[in-house]
């Protein structure tokens, strides 16, 4: 198998927009589709107390989402292969075991147990934050090709994981590369004299030593176009603008903690809430 592109849906509009960015991923790697439905395990609970019929019409559920979703890969690639899966239990666990060997794990942003002031739902959420592979969060479809990949970088290695990813994703789309880099200033007394001076150069020391650090990406990767792009300010609000002209957002996770905000990161979990594109969440 060349590769593998898992997709997990619930039979929700989000995960049908889920499949057709899995189905376009899984065509530009080369790679095979897999379409994982997990069933929730309260079905087998009421079965073990008699109620067998729930049990089958939750099964039968399962059968139609992923043959819908199966013919909805088709139409939209005939070529590609596209294998289906149900599997009970809980579903981070199961959605973390599929995709372990896969090259992308693809999720929409809330499903039908979403909470309805929450613009990302708690699998999305709970995946994007324990899976070791990269997985990419499926809001809304892009209007347009942009050809544009955007990603937050500030050297860390995370980061560079997010900036390996990126560049990936560009290569494969043909599409160029933004990357930015936001600093955040330093809180002074009000009484420090000259110390816009003493920002604005932390600020370029800051800038130079990035872009010496890119200068080597760029090196190993000529075919790729790089913008990069230095700010100040709070990461979210500059990526999230970002997002609205790009056709991916490339964010890190630190991969520590036991919550999903921890686990993500401030800066991944607040992208993920505000992007208006897909996300992609690649862990180092």
């Amino acid at each position: 198998m060349a590769g593998l592109v898992v997709v997990g849906l619930d039979g929700s509009e989000s995960a049908a927009l889920a499949v057709d960015y899995a189905v376009d991923d899984a065509v530009r790697r080369g790679a095979t589709l897999k379409i994982v439905h997990v069933r929730d395990p309260w079905s087998g609970d009421l079965a073990l107390q008699g109620l067998d019929h729930l049990t089958e019409a939750a099964t039968r559920h399962g059968e139609d989402i992923l043959a819908a979703a199966k013919e909805r890969a088709r139409e939209r690639a005939p070529d590609l292969e596209v294998v289906t899966r149900m599997v009970p239990g809980q579903i981070v666990e199961q959605l973390k075991a599929e995709s372990a060997e896969a090259d992308c794990l693809v999720v929409g942003s809330r499903g039908m147990g979403g909470f309805a002031g929450l613009l990302l739902g708690s699998v999305g959420l709970g995946v994007a934050g324990h899976i070791s592979g990269p997985i990419v969060v499926v809001r809304r479809p892009a209007p347009v090709s942009y050809g544009e990949i955007v990603v937050g970088y500030d050297g860390s290695d995370h980061s560079e994981a997010a900036l390996e990813y990126a560049f990936g994703e560009a290569r494969r789309r043909g599409a160029g590369l933004k990357v930015i880099y936001t600093w955040q200033e330093l809180i002074f007394s009000p009484y420090a004299v000259g110390y816009s001076q003493i920002l604005q150069g932390v600020f370029n020391d800051r800038v130079a030593d990035v872009h010496h650090r890119l200068a080597s990406w760029r090196e190993r990767n000529p075919d790729v176009k790089v913008e990069e792009s230095f700010l100040t300010g709070h990461p979210i609000p500059a990526l999230a603008e970002a997002s609205r002209l790009a056709d991916l957002v490339v964010v890190g996770s630190r991969g520590m903690g036991a919550f999903g905000s921890a686990v993500l990161g401030s800066v991944s979990h607040g992208v993920l809430h505000r992007a208006s594109c897909p996300v992609a969440v690649v862990r180092p």
